[in-house]
């Protein structure tokens, strides 16, 4: 079992920055990825960004040139440094870590709220 932790979130005018964190229970060095995901009750759950074995790293085309994932092994940490916000990053924000093909885990989440 992995648990997960995310904070970081808060009310933030367009243009503006946040760096969520997500601090796991135990090292993520051997997981297969670990991904934010977010939610608006608008849309379905939605994959932003990921970083997979071996530091590839993924981002969807909305947050791409703004959006910045990167982790520290050392503190069993994840990140996601948000710039250039915009009201449509509005949403929940979930932490996804993948162990194996049957064992994903998840975070509370942490709400990220941008005002026009």
């Amino acid at each position: 079992q992995v648990q997960l932790v995310e904070s970081g979130g808060g009310l933030v005018q367009a243009g503006g920055s946040l760096k969520l964190s997500c601090v796991a229970s135990r090292s993520l060095f051997s997981m297969l990825a670990v991904a934010w995901y977010r939610q608006s009750p608008e849309k379905e759950r939605e994959l932003v960004a990921q970083i997979a074995r071996g530091a590839e790293t993924f981002y969807a085309d909305f947050v791409k040139g703004r959006f910045t994932i990167s982790g520290d092994s050392a503190k069993n940490t994840v990140y996601l440094q948000m710039n250039a916000l915009k009201p449509d990053d509005t949403g929940v924000y979930f932490c996804h870590v993948v162990e194996s093909r049957i064992r994903k885990y998840w975070g509370q989440g942490t709400q990220v709220t941008v005002s026009s």
